[in-house]
């Protein structure tokens, strides 16, 4: 007697909840955001390294757990494919998982930079490449990608980390081109310094003075307003848009000020 079949996931009614893909929700700015989501009745998909504590994140907002390491060529269409299987579709993605380095560029050991390019740059086009068609098919959806003040001024001893950042940027600007209109939205949110794990990830810890670092739930207000509003682009805190304008329209007036007040 042959197996009978099994049925596959079920296909989503317009009662269901939205569901949101959280990446690096295992902590800082992706759990805050995660939390956030849940607390307003998204279902939340939550990935990230370090299964324990996606564990935790799921018991807290009643998520899927679904651990991917983006670094790995087919890391972003694993886990693109695992969250449509769990839940039909994606309405919204915050591409939360960062990965960064201090130093002199020409001492940046070469893992750590492929892994910063994997990670920060190269997954967040994956999967945004996975994810969108089934957005542009519904006529609906949300891209958050975290961007970072250094991706928009430079910073000195973190020009890896930088770089992919502002490439990030430059897609999320262009993609907005293209999106225009047709139902789904492209944000950047752009933080200064956050108070989160990731200083000591990378193995130094932040030094300047200024900009403090502020809390990850401020930054995660951010990602959900970004998410329910029409602002595209949005800094935390707000003044950093301020500085970055100045880069803009004199660059050497900014590397001036760069320089003496670090």
């Amino acid at each position: 007697m042959a197996d009978e079949a099994q049925p596959g996931p079920r296909r989503p009614g317009p009662a269901d909840p939205p569901v949101v893909l959280v990446t690096g929700a295992s902590s800082g700015i992706g759990l805050a955001t995660a939390v956030r989501l849940a607390d307003a009745g998204w279902r939340t998909l939550l990935s990230g390294t370090d299964g324990a504590r996606l564990d935790e994140v799921a018991a807290r907002t009643g998520g899927r757990v679904l651990p991917e390491d983006l670094s790995k060529p087919d890391g972003p269409s694993r886990l693109a494919e695992a969250a449509l299987a769990e839940a039909g579709r994606v309405d919204a993605l915050v591409a939360s998982a960062g990965l960064g380095w201090r130093g002199p560029f020409v001492d940046t050991p070469s893992d750590v930079l492929d892994r910063m390019i994997d990670v920060n740059f190269a997954a967040p086009l994956r999967l945004v490449r996975l994810l969108l068609p089934g957005m542009l098919e519904r006529r609906r959806g949300r891209i958050v990608l975290l961007g970072s003040m250094a991706g928009q001024v430079g910073v000195r001893d973190e020009s890896g980390y930088a770089a992919t950042k502002g490439g990030l940027a430059m897609f999320a600007e262009s993609l907005w081109y293209e999106l225009r209109g047709t139902g789904v939205g492209v944000r950047l949110v752009l933080p200064g310094p956050v108070d989160t794990p990731f200083f000591d990830r990378r193995g130094t810890p932040y030094q300047r003075e200024r900009p403090r670092p502020v809390p990850a739930e401020r930054v995660a207000e951010t990602v959900v307003a970004t998410i329910t509003t029409g602002r595209d682009r949005l800094f935390v805190p707000h003044w950093l848009g301020f500085p970055a304008r100045i880069h803009g329209v004199a660059p050497g007036v900014f590397r001036r000020m760069a320089s003496r007040f670090g």
